[in-house]
């Protein structure tokens, strides 16, 4: 793909994505809420298939948009009602949350322009290949992440049954 054809397809993901998220935090309907959590986690496995991190992109598709969003949909549907709104956020509430916005927006801009190859700077190092980022991820030496992998998969497993216990406390 040519410079300027890679450039508007980001913009579009980009875009996508940026959408997307807003609309999740701000709808007031908890499972449209997370059909457009779903809708940024797509956008965001296009990225990665963008810039070639075809594995990521298929981890990103499967892990998140297709466990955990179907995990939250599962606990939104045992312990609430799909149609309720949820209550208006406090002024107070309102305003620190759009203070954190701007910090977080101020510091991801300041990394897009600061680290973007479109102004000269190039990224460090190679890409890895595909054997290396298995044994990083699923090694048990220095620096690998079976551990954490495991981890958090015990903690998904907690969440579930949480999820199960408290549907069941309400019947």
């Amino acid at each position: 793909m040519d410079s300027v054809g890679s450039i508007i397809v980001y913009a579009v993901i980009a875009l996508a994505i940026i959408v997307c998220s807003v609309l999740a935090v701000t709808t007031r309907k908890i499972l449209r809420a997370a059909t457009y959590l779903l809708f940024a986690l797509f956008a965001t496995a296009a990225l990665y298939f963008q810039l070639d991190y075809e594995f990521l992109g298929a981890v990103q598709i499967a892990v998140y948009a297709g466990g955990i969003v179907v995990l939250f949909v599962f606990s939104i549907l045992l312990t609430s009602h799909p149609g309720d709104n949820s209550a208006k956020l406090a002024s107070k509430k309102r305003v620190l949350g759009l203070t954190g916005a701007l910090l977080t927006f101020l510091v991801a801009g300041y990394s897009l322009v600061s680290r973007c190859s479109l102004w000269g700077a190039t990224p460090q190092g190679d890409n890895p290949d595909m054997a290396l980022i298995g044994q990083t991820l699923m090694g048990t030496g220095n620096g690998q992440y079976l551990l954490p992998f495991e981890a958090i998969s015990v903690l998904l497993l907690a969440c579930i049954i949480g999820g199960v216990v408290i549907a069941r406390k309400n019947d």
